[in-house]
């Protein structure tokens, strides 16, 4: 298991300096952070050839990052070539992303992944199979449907506003477990002003909602609460941090309902589902109708919903004993050591990659 919080300076740097000893590697430091000041580096000594940004943190928006790609091709303009730098590359965790895409094609860099976020979830996830927080999936008493913590809604996250308007006109947040703040604490704007940014109906429910009075399920992502809720309900409802354009990138969040034996309905990115699975992971399929996940962006967050009113007008037991082995399925792929031959498999295929283009 990677260390997640050391991963530049023991896995990607070490075997940079083995394979390719003329390259840099920029990352930002601390974890989240994607401005210009954290923008940090090995490797300085001159004789350098080439450089490698890792943005794998972080979704790119173009909108936003501009600043740091500059100030990444700033410190690199004295790189030992004749040409200035001979090889230079980013690498993301974003798979077939548009954004990507666009970046590259207008500053000459070639572009990697890995799923950087699924080697966060091992490492920041470890050991919960070993708790007595839980009850397996199929001995649960479930009286509620489903569990949608939401904390940070400013930023790029119009859709967890949006489907929770969804569910507010679908009478669905009073008997379900909803959290949302009065006050985004990203922005520190208001949820009636967020409304209005976004072009969303005013959410007409009292905020905030609250789970519970040690509720950290977005704030602390290295650790998970809200296990006595998870108990109670039949599925969670994951609002990922990406949901808009053509892009897949999921995050620690989508690993919660995993670690905590439940079902999962994702509001991401259109195809996370088929990316999930590519993986080893398994989805719902067989039990509800999936196709929200394939829907169009401005649509997704009703299908959504409707899938929920649908899904609570059926049976739950039924639902229960239909989902427990895929539930099974992924909590012992994710513990199993499975998942992870898979992530150090893909990465080092793309570290190999790397080093047979840099030789070029």
């Amino acid at each position: 298991m990677i260390r997640i919080d050391e991963i530049y300076n023991y896995t990607f740097w070490p075997y940079l300096q083995k394979k390719l000893p003329l390259t840099r590697l920029f990352y930002c430091d601390p974890p989240g952070k994607s401005d210009p000041e954290h923008l940090c580096n090995y490797g300085n000594n001159f004789t350098e050839h080439n450089y490698i940004l890792f943005h794998d943190q972080e979704p790119i928006h173009l909108d936003i990052h501009t600043q740091l790609f500059d100030e990444a091709e700033r410190r690199n303009r004295d790189l030992n070539h004749q040409f200035g730098p001979k090889h230079k590359a980013i690498v993301t965790s974003e798979y077939a992303s548009n954004d990507v895409k666009f970046l590259t094609s207008n500053r000459g860099w070639k572009d990697y992944y890995y799923f950087f976020h699924g080697w966060a979830s091992l490492d920041w996830y470890r050991g919960y199979d070993k708790t007595f927080l839980y009850k397996p999936f199929y001995q649960r008493t479930v009286d509620k449907l489903f569990l949608y913590p939401n904390n940070i809604v400013g930023g790029k996250r119009k859709h967890r506003l949006s489907l929770l308007k969804e569910l507010e006109n679908r009478n669905m947040l009073a008997n379900n477990f909803v959290s949302c703040p009065a006050v985004c604490p990203y922005e520190n704007i208001s949820i009636t002003e967020l409304c209005s940014r976004y072009n969303i109906p005013k959410i007409q429910t009292a905020l905030p909602l609250i789970i519970d009075s040690f509720e950290n399920q977005a704030s602390n992502s290295h650790q998970i609460t809200l296990w006595e809720q998870a108990n109670k309900s039949l599925l969670q409802v994951v609002g990922e941090t990406v949901f808009y354009g053509n892009k897949k990138h999921l995050t620690e969040k989508t690993f919660k309902p995993i670690v905590m034996q439940q079902p999962f309905i994702l509001a991401s990115c259109a195809g996370s589902l088929d990316y999930l699975k590519m993986y080893g992971f398994e989805t719902f399929s067989s039990v509800w109708d999936e196709s929200y996940d394939v829907a169009d962006d401005n649509v997704r967050c009703s299908r959504i919903a409707s899938l929920l009113e649908e899904l609570h007008y059926a049976d739950w037991q039924y639902l229960q004993e239909q989902c427990a082995p895929i539930v099974e399925h992924n909590f012992n792929h994710f513990y199993s050591g499975a998942f992870e031959k898979i992530l150090w498999t893909e990465m080092k295929n793309m570290l190999e990659q790397i080093a047979n283009d840099f030789y070029i």
